[in-house]
């Protein structure tokens, strides 16, 4: 029989102060500095390169402020209505914006820039090569860039690492070389199989080891 686990905690807020920033120590300093009058700032990378968590570092950064921010990404439906009460805007996954999304993004960023409202906004591709309308595509790319670097595996590993600590769970080198040559490292995909992984160690009451990451996998590829 096995234990079905039950939810543990919860996922930390997403801060400046938990994201492992490897080379891009630039785009942090630029975004904790952001403020009413501030030109947009657009991220782009890889999937996994901290996008999303920069997106919310910064949200919650205003919030801890007492500030409002409007956030809005792919899989939010239009109408997106204005609120005078925001002090940021934020755009995610804008390069997979449909036209309705995008038309609506538009007119927010109109507003937002004419009120001294500060937008920032990410996607995977520099602004040159967004698939949007031109007239949203040059305004997310007319204020900062900030290429995202991919972690190094020694960030990699220690962001790995930190996060087993969190969850009380021993991660052996041997399952982090593991996971590294079997998976894709981008730090998304590596979360989400640790994810998994701690799931399957409290189903079964063992303790995470390689023999147990291979039995994980064998019993969900036989599904």
């Amino acid at each position: 029989m096995k234990q079905i686990p039950l939810p543990i905690g919860v996922e930390p807020a997403r801060t400046f102060d938990n994201f492992l920033a490897g080379a891009n120590d630039q785009a942090i300093e630029h975004l904790r500095s952001l403020g009413a009058q501030s030109a947009p700032v657009y991220l782009w990378g890889a999937s996994g390169s901290g996008k999303t968590h920069m997106l919310r570092a910064t949200a919650q950064h205003f919030d801890d402020q007492g500030l409002r921010v409007g956030w809005f990404g792919a899989t939010d439906a239009p109408p997106w209505a204005h609120d005078d009460a925001w002090s940021l805007i934020v755009f995610d996954d804008c390069d997979q914006f449909d036209a309705d999304q995008q038309h609506a993004a538009f007119a927010l960023f109109v507003e937002a820039v004419g009120a001294g409202v500060p937008v920032v906004s990410a996607g995977r591709m520099p602004p040159v090569d967004l698939p949007l309308r031109e007239d949203l595509r040059t305004r997310i790319g007319w204020g900062h860039v900030f290429a995202l670097e991919p972690l190094r595996e020694p960030e990699v590993r220690a962001a790995l690492r930190r996060e087993a600590d969190r969850r009380g769970v021993f991660l052996s080198d041997d399952v982090m070389d593991y996971l590294l040559t079997r998976f894709a490292r981008d730090l998304k995909h590596l979360m989400t199989q640790l994810d998994r992984l701690d799931e399957f160690s409290l189903a079964n009451k063992r303790a995470i080891t390689v023999p147990l990451l291979k039995q994980m996998l064998n019993e969900e590829g036989a599904r």
